[in-house]
Formats: structure tokens, sequence, C-alpha cells
């Protein structure tokens, strides 16, 4: 008996494994070339590159500005996902392997004809211009090298070009360039642009100051260092800024792994092996401005990287008058790699440190949790006062010199209403303390804000300024190079505005006065509306209809341009004799045009309805003959 329980139990073991429930890595070998086999390839974008605001998850091969680039399937298996879409990855085909593996094929300019009338005989049965469809396992099967589709330029792509993905059986992403593709040559080790030593604590300081500083990396030999001497006091952490080269193309791609060692040999490593898209997002704390990053333990990054994964990892503590010999290994894919070496010296707290020249007013700077003060000397004294609900703390300048005084204040332990510098009054423009990981609610008679346990990467002191007249009111939260998980609900109150409201909602204005379309409900004198990004908010009114301006209409199809001056395009919808007709978008053509099933042509009186975002509708109308 126990003999047969234990033969079940491998039998059900080998089931795990051949489905790749329990396996995690990439098989060498499995899988081949998506574009060119046995050719040459070369890419615009790898695996870990940083990008505006999520880590590139996959691999994009270049065609050479030019779209119809064969594509095959990776390995044996079946279309798990297909996708027709304006956005993200456009056209887009997942397919799922024995493995556990699914390899993801994007920015697609069409499917095989298999494919292809497949899909559209969904839309058309849908009556969706734009679909994603799960087929069963098995309905639709491919062989490896397989012609899947033909390369393109779809959804948000810059260019035309394939993103290949490879992805584990937790629809994790993992590292293509580790499948072991001969098509792709590195023989480049990474190279580091800039080291940044930042301040982990209010009690610390580089370079004498509570301070962030960037310092740029010199060749020396076949390896780089910093030169300067970098003093530090307290609990320090690393930065850095770094990309690597593939064979044959300029562009600046990333690599995986960092591994940092220390006057007692290796301390930790970093290792950017799986990306989860549950949290995608939290690339932006794990990063400094999408630039560089981050060596140091974050207790609310939700990325495994470290290892150790402790507290501990990255802080570096250097006792006064000793010094740490720090080595930083990069390392891509291939195994190249290059080393970078600094050295950190130990100082004392020293309250007499220029800071530069005496600003005319207090300036106020932000780093998580502390709240940095700098401003003039006086005759008044220097003890500052901090008015925390009905305390008042005094407290003295964290350091100064004959022009300037610089005062730190860690906001857990309060939030000042105001501050008295004995020379001005400064009264902080923050709203209140939002807790990471927990649902909560802020309200004054102007705002309110809301966030819920999953909108935070990390606990938020949030800032908030309001300017314009009540025509044209202007809401500030916090900066743009600042950044939330999920979106957070915020209700502005904007009782003077006048306008129409049922065509008026918020944008988001970029520093170029360009606005982008957010939304909101209005309720009264007030507009709630939701973001997942910081920065300046509006009121804009949108009364104009989209331009439709037919190129072809005839029984072979119909082709539009459409266009909407502030808004945006929400939705398109086509009828031809009184029948739906599937209608493909290309929104940075501004060209929608007809799809219809093999065969068959178009007649009779047209329709083509084109809404914005505000609901401004224009309709065209006429007739195939």
């Amino acid at each position: 008996m126990k003999s047969s329980k234990l033969i079940l139990f491998f039998l059900f073991l080998g089931f795990l494994i051949s489905t790749g429930l329990l396996a995690q890595e990439i098989q060498k070998g499995y899988f081949r070339s998506p574009v060119k086999p046995g050719g040459r390839n070369y890419l615009s974008g790898n695996f870990s590159e940083l990008r505006p605001n999520h880590f590139h998850t996959g691999l994009d091969y270049k065609f050479g500005g030019v779209e119809g680039e064969p594509i095959y399937a990776a390995a044996d298996g079946w279309v798990h996902r297909i996708k027709i879409s304006s956005f993200g990855y456009g056209n887009v085909i997942y397919l799922k392997h024995p493995s556990g593996n699914i390899t993801l094929y994007g920015h697609l300019r069409n499917f095989n004809p298999k494919l292809h009338d497949w899909m559209v005989g969904k839309m058309y049965e849908a009556q969706q211009n734009e679909l994603e469809v799960y087929p069963q396992p098995g309905e639709l099967p491919v062989k490896k090298g397989e012609l899947i589709a033909y390369g393109g330029n779809t959804g948000s792509s810059g260019g035309p070009h394939l993103h290949f993905e490879i992805r584990d059986s937790l629809d994790r992403a993992m590292d293509p360039l580790l499948a072991g593709l001969p098509e792709i040559l590195d023989n480049i080790p990474p190279t580091p642009q800039k080291i940044a030593i930042v301040p982990l604590e209010i009690d610390s300081r580089v370079n004498g100051k509570f301070q962030r500083i960037e310092l740029t990396p010199i060749l020396s030999g076949s390896s780089y260092r910093i030169p300067e001497t970098i003093k530090v006091t307290g609990k320090v952490g690393l930065e850095i800024q770094s990309y690597d080269k593939l064979d044959g193309a300029e562009n600046q791609n990333g690599f995986p792994k960092f591994e940092v060692s220390g006057n007692q040999g290796p301390l930790y490593t970093v290792l950017i092996n799986k990306v989860d898209f549950n949290f995608t997002r939290h690339f932006l704390l794990h990063t400094h401005q999408n630039r560089f990053t981050k060596l140091y333990f974050q207790p609310d990054l939700k990325f495994d990287f470290f290892t150790p994964n402790t507290p501990g990892t990255g802080v570096f503590v250097v006792e006064a008058g000793q010094k740490e010999n720090i080595q930083i290994k990069l390392s891509d894919a291939y195994n190249n790699s290059r080393l970078v070496n600094l050295t950190l010296t130990g100082a004392d707290l020293d309250s007499t440190v220029s800071d530069g020249s005496a600003p005319a007013k207090a300036q106020t700077s932000y780093y998580k949790h502390h709240m940095k003060i700098r401003v003039a000397q006086t005759d008044k004294g220097g003890l500052a006062q901090f008015f925390i609900g009905n305390q008042v703390y005094e407290i003295l300048p964290a350091y100064q010199d004959a022009q300037s005084r610089t005062y730190l204040w860690d906001l857990r332990f309060g939030i000042p209403s105001k501050i008295d510098l004995c020379s001005e009054i400064l009264v902080p423009d923050l709203l209140g303390h939002f807790p990471v990981g927990k649902e909560h609610l802020h309200a004054t008679d102007k705002l309110r804000v809301k966030t819920e346990e999953n909108s935070l990467l990390e606990d938020l002191y949030l800032r908030v300024g309001f300017s314009g007249s009540s025509s044209a009111p202007v809401l500030r939260l916090q900066e743009t190079t600042e950044y939330l998980w999920n979106p957070i609900e915020v209700t502005w109150d904007v009782s003077g505005y006048s306008g129409d409201k049922a065509k008026t909602h918020v944008y988001l204005r970029s520093a170029n006065g360009a606005r982008s379309f957010v939304g909101g409900e209005w309720e009264g004198g007030q507009i709630r509306f939701q973001t997942r990004n910081f920065g300046s908010f509006v009121l804009a009114e949108d009364q104009v209809k989209p331009t439709v301006s037919p190129i072809r209409v005839n029984s072979q199809g119909i082709r539009f341009t459409i266009k909407d001056n502030l808004s945006g395009i929400k939705s398109f919808e086509a009828w031809v004799d009184g029948k739906w007709v599937l209608m493909r978008y290309e929104h940075k053509q501004a060209v929608i045009w007809s799809e219809t099933p093999k065969g068959q042509t178009l007649k009779g009186p047209v329709i083509l309805r084109v809404t914005d975002m505000a609901g401004n509708v224009n309709e065209w109308k006429g007739t195939i003959a």
C-alpha cells in the first residue's frame, strides 16, 4: 500500500514538473528565436531595462524600421490568450507551452491567416472593436517554428519591433536571454554612469550634510572608481545609474545583477530575475526617478531582488576615522562583468557646515519622512519652534554656518501646522499622513483624499497647493517625480467654477502645458476623480466634437481619419446597411479602417459614430452604392 502511494506521489510530481507547476527556470534549448531563427538578431531593448514607469520585461527585436517581419512560435504549445488592441502590447499573442511557460509576442501588425480569421469571427460575435480572448487549451495548437504573425508597430510602440517575453507558470516575466538564443551576441560588459550616496536616517550625513550626492566614476584600467573622498555619518545607502550594450547596437539596455562587497568580503546581491506583474509599479520604489537602481533594503518593496532580503541589507555605517572599501560588480545575462570601486570614510556629526549661499526665503525639501528647511541666518536667534497639535518643540539647527541654518524634522513625530524660524513663519503645505497598506481618508474644506490598501508604495506625507482663479483653478499634489502604486480618490471643492460642468473634467497638466484627460464626476460644487499620478491638476471644458474625415468609402472597405482636440477619442462604432462593422484603430496615425469576414463586401448606408472622453459625438453618414 505504501509502495502504491509512493508511485502515485512520483507520478503526481512528474505531472507537476511536466506542466510547469514547479518549474520556474528557463530550460536552455527549449525555446528558439521568434525572429530570424538561425540568423542574426539585434535588440533595441532587453529584460530589466529601466523604462519611464516600469521594468522592461522582455526583448525588443529590431526590424530595421519596417513592418512585416515573420514571427515564429518559440516552442510547441497552444494559443493561451490573443488580443487586438490600440494600446499596450497592441495586437498580441500569448502561447502556453507543455513546460508551463508562457511566451508573449507583442505589437504585431497582424496574425497568420488562420488566427486572423478566427479572431475576426470572435470580434463580430462580440461586436467589439477591441477584444481579448482566452481560447480553450488545445483549441488553437502551434508547433515550434510555426509562422504565427508578422511584426508591426501596434499599441504603445515607438516603431516597428517585436516585444517578446518568456513567463513562468505563475505568469511572472523572466529573462529570455537565459534561454540561450545564439542569434543575439553580447561581449560587452555593463557601464556605470553615476553612483549616488543617500542618507537613510535623520542623523545621516553625506559630506557633512543631509543630502543625496551623485558622483561620476572614472575608468581605471578595466574597472571604474570614484576618486573623490566621501565622508559619511550614520546610515547611508548606495544607488547606481548604469547601462549595458549588446554587440552591434548602440542602444543603452539594462542588466540583471549587482553584487556588493566591503572590507570583509561579499555583502549582498541584487538579482532582477523575475518580475511579478502584480507589483510592476514597485519599480518606481526600487529606482530613483526611473534612473538609479537602489542598492539598499526598503521594507515596503514587494520585489524580492535582494539576497539577503533583510532590513540591514545595503545599509552602510562607517565609524569615525574608519574606511569602508566598497566594490560593486555589474553583470549582464551573458556574465560579462564590470567592477566599480569607491571608499566611504566615517566622520563625526558636525554642527558647523557650509551649506551654500543663504536663500531669500526659507527653502523646504522632503525626502521620504524627512523635512529639510534652509533659512538665512538672523540676529533674532536660531532656536526654531515646531507647532505639532497642542505641543511646541524647540530645536536647534542640524548644522549652520555664517550665512544659513539647516533644520531637519522627522515627520513621523508629527506634522507641523507652522514653524517659527525666528526670522519668518513657515506654514508647510502638508495635508496629512497616509500610512502605507491601509485605507485612509483625510479631508479639509477644500479637499478630500482617500487611499486604499494598495494605493501607496510607502508612507505618504501628502503636500498640497492651490493656485489659479475660480474660473481656472489649479490643484498641486506632490511632485511629478513622486509616485503611487494604484489610484487614490480625490474630491476637489471648486465651488466658484461657473463653466459647463457636463463638458468639464479634470486634466493632468505637464510642465510644458500639455493636458491629459483624467475625468471626474461632479457632485454639486465638487468634482471627484481618481489618479495614479501626482502633479498639477486643472479643469478644462471640451465642447468640440471629434473630427471625422473619410479617406476611402467603397465596397472593399471604409477608412477614416479621426481626431480630437482635447479630451481624446473614447469610442467609435460603424454600421453599413444597418449591420455592425468591425473597425480597427491606429491611434498614432489617427486612422480607423474596416475589417470584414473573408469574401464579404460592403453596400448601403454608412454610419460612423465617434465619441470623445467628454461625451461629444460626431456622426458621419454616407452611402456605398
